[in-house]
């Protein structure tokens, strides 16, 4: 019987097939001692299982190394950390020696400890890396008991529902061939949204009653854009699903036309648009779609690959590729930007802070442990001898800060000076993603050559809201009128001293989004390769004239609805 479920739409696209259904899983472990002098193999047992684990997710990770964007890897990276949690392992350790558990009861006694110690806790980000924790819990369980990992599977064709997944499920989903995923919790602004996107994998999620409403095998269509679901479509719907995949497929060839287009409005205005990259495969494409430069280019990749900190000639080599793929287009290599969730192998970034996401990260991190910053800092003079180059300083909150790196850099250049390669001290710039550094742009502004605002970072920050938290999705909103009224802030600042300012977060990816950030002020995006020609088009589209024109009556909007109905008027005129 046709019905009709509607949720969130989180990555889009279109998507017909039969549903897989999968329930939440439980980890249903009885309680059960072992005697003395089976110990000593319990605890052989579960060093197998972690290792094997381990040796699961460093494949997985090879195995997408390449084909993810973004954060994508990062997520893979933070599952395999999880497995050297000192809180997990030495914790399992003792009860089993100590209390004679079996293997697989220490593990979900501990499970059950740490998500006790999550839901007491104020902060919803850490409250959200309770699923995290399960993944990896379960992943290690089925090795114990030398089954296959409870991950999501699917077979060409399906459409899985389940209540909630991890990231890193995700690609392999795509690989099986599952054309959409459908869940039950979620939030279009959490880390498997991002994924899902960046994979091109229609994604549906806040539709508490599909595990109830959806039986194994109905057959879906899926409206990824929307939010909607048509459980035993009609023949009228799938009529409509034809259509509608007639005109994605021109859509597509019209963005192929865009590539060697310039990035104009109709009243003859250039649009900067550069890509965000962390890898050799996101460079050749940022260089293939036409991007001016690469605006982020994320150099913690290579601390999150390896237990040891990369020396100066690695991380040189990899600076120098990227700069070199671009062709004197610039590339802008942000400093080491860990901490939070980005906790690295090698063990910089600091464990068990109170608070992670407020503490020891981004520049913070790389002024406490000076060899390791001034390794990076020579890596990058070096590669400025290849092309140009601009490095951009991550969660700055003062000038002081900037000053200090500033010093470090012109250091780091005398000493490659010194070995005989003739560089300039290249271009330095702040990140703005936290509010102090927004409201305090003008103090910031002799200290930097450009500024590059993070969205993502100051939204929740200035919101008090973590994206990720799947109770607070509705909250969490760069429509909000104290994020645009910061945002004018920081562009005039820059505009009044003529330093250019990029934004590089969610938002600048986003074509629904750019006449607004055009009224603001914005001439520079940089954002993921995938999705530069759909900007491009957008902004192909604007007439920056009549935006700036309708920018007053966007400052003065009072809620989330008032924006909303400035960018409906926008589209229709």
């Amino acid at each position: 019987m046709r019905r009709v479920l509607t949720g969130h739409g989180a990555s889009r696209g279109l998507a017909l097939g039969s549903a897989r259904v999968r329930m939440p899983r439980t980890l249903g472990v009885g309680e059960r001692h072992v005697p003395a002098a089976r110990v000593r193999g319990e605890l052989q047992r579960l060093q197998h299982a972690l290792a094997a684990t381990r040796d699961e997710m460093r494949a997985l990770r090879e195995k997408l190394q390449g084909a993810l964007s973004d954060d994508a890897l990062e997520f893979v990276d933070l599952h395999a950390l999880l497995l050297d949690d000192p809180e997990l392992v030495q914790a399992l350790d003792t009860l089993i020696r100590q209390e004679r558990y079996s293997a697989s009861h220490a593990l979900r006694v501990q499970r059950d400890r740490l998500a006790a110690v999550f839901e007491r806790m104020d902060d919803p980000y850490l409250k959200a890396r309770l699923d995290d924790l399960d993944h990896i819990i379960g992943r290690v369980h089925a090795h114990l008991h030398r089954r296959e990992p409870a991950t999501a599977r699917g077979t060409a064709g399906e459409i899985l529902v389940c209540d909630n997944l991890a990231p890193s499920e995700l690609a392999q989903l795509q690989a099986q061939g599952v054309v959409a995923v459908v869940s039950a919790g979620g939030s279009p602004l959490s880390h498997s949204a991002i994924m899902a996107r960046s994979l091109y994998l229609p994604l549906v999620v806040g539709i508490p009653e599909a595990l109830a409403g959806i039986g194994d095998g109905d057959v879906l269509m899926v409206d990824g854009e929307n939010g909607r679901i048509v459980v035993d479509p009609d023949p009228a719907d799938l009529r409509d699903y034809r259509s509608l995949q007639q005109q994605e497929a021109r859509e597509l060839r019209g963005l192929e036309r865009l590539r060697s287009k310039p990035t104009r409005t109709l009243d003859g205005t250039d649009i900067a648009l550069y890509a965000n990259a962390e890898s050799r495969e996101d460079v050749a494409r940022a260089h293939a779609v036409g991007a001016a430069g690469v605006g982020l280019y994320r150099t913690e990749f290579l601390f999150l690959q390896s237990e040891q900190t990369p020396g100066e000639d690695e991380q040189f080599l990899a600076y120098r590729d990227a700069v070199l793929a671009m062709d004197g287009r610039p590339v802008t290599f942000r400093t080491l930007d860990l901490g939070a969730d980005k906790a690295d192998r090698a063990g910089l970034a600091l464990a068990n802070e109170d608070n992670p996401a407020l503490g020891v990260r981004g520049v913070r991190l790389s002024l406490l442990y000076d060899h390791v910053f001034d390794t990076q800092l020579r890596a990058i003079a070096r590669a400025a001898a290849y092309g140009p180059l601009r490095v951009l300083v991550p969660m700055v909150s003062c000038r002081e800060e900037l000053l200090i790196v500033r010093k470090r850099l012109r250091r780091a250049v005398a000493a490659v000076r010194r070995r005989g390669v003739a560089v300039e001290p290249p271009p330095l710039g702040a990140m703005i993603e936290v509010p102090a550094a927004a409201i305090g742009v003008h103090g910031l502004l002799d200290a930097v050559d450009f500024l590059s605002v993070g969205t993502n970072d100051l939204v929740q920050y200035l919101l008090a809201v973590d994206r990720n938290n799947d109770a607070l999705g509705d909250l969490y909103s760069p429509l909000h009128p104290g994020v645009l009224r910061l945002l004018a802030h920081v562009l005039d600042a820059g505009a009044q001293r003529q330093v250019p300012v990029a934004v590089c977060g969610e938002m600048a990816g986003d074509p629904l989004l750019a006449p607004l950030l055009l009224a603001l002020g914005l001439r520079e995006f940089s954002l993921h390769p995938s999705h530069l020609l759909e900007l491009r088009r957008a902004i192909r589209e604007c007439d920056l004239s009549r935006l700036l024109a309708r920018r007053p009556a966007l400052l003065r909007a009072r809620d989330r609805r008032g924006i909303e109905r400035w960018l409906d008027a926008t589209a229709s005129a």
